[in-house]
């Protein structure tokens, strides 16, 4: 024969638990028990912390990528972003076109976004991954390099205005001087 489970007739939605009943026997301090051991055991995390680039950082890399840009004799646009692709400090040397600055800061938001190089995304498209260009935020071009601090991407350096080598070995200067 089956247990028939039913509550007391005077319980209320709030403690139909405590007063349920297996064939008149109760079965509360079971029930108690179990609650309790439910509520100590450890919560699932619902935050994590990560590493964040401080303007600190964002304005120490654009002085390496701005230094190396100057020791090479070239004027360019040097945008730094932080994970999520938002700029964080920016320089449009002297000559530089001011759309330079978009296209350092869109190379830099694929990079942070996507913690890569931009340039892995040009290699992609040339093997013939075009769908690629469908992804949003992606400028495929070299030039964007992440920043990333104890293996986590906390943004990225943006350059434009020489060759596209050139445009990525100035955002590696900046890249390489953030530290944790």
């Amino acid at each position: 024969m089956h247990p028939r489970i039913h509550a007391h007739p005077r319980a209320s939605a709030f403690i139909h638990v405590e007063l349920l009943v297996i064939d008149r026997v109760p079965f509360a301090p079971l029930l108690a028990v179990l609650a309790l051991s439910v509520a100590a055991a450890p919560a699932a995390a619902q935050t994590r912390s990560v590493p964040a680039l401080t303007l600190a950082g964002a304005q120490r890399a654009l002085a390496a990528s701005e230094a190396e840009a100057r020791r090479n004799g070239w004027n360019m646009c040097i945008v730094v972003v932080d994970a999520a692709g938002d700029a964080m400090s920016m320089s449009r040397m002297d000559g530089a076109l001011p759309v330079l600055c978009d296209v350092a800061q869109r190379k830099a938001r694929t990079a942070a976004r996507y913690a890569r190089p931009s340039k892995v995304w040009g290699e992609t498209i040339s093997r013939g991954g075009n769908a690629i260009l469908a992804l949003p935020d992606m400028l495929a071009v070299e030039g964007g390099i992440p920043i990333t601090v104890n293996g986590a991407t906390v943004g990225a350096v943006g350059v434009s205005g020489s060759a596209s080598a050139n445009d990525a070995a100035v955002a590696d200067a900046g890249a390489r001087v953030v530290t944790p």
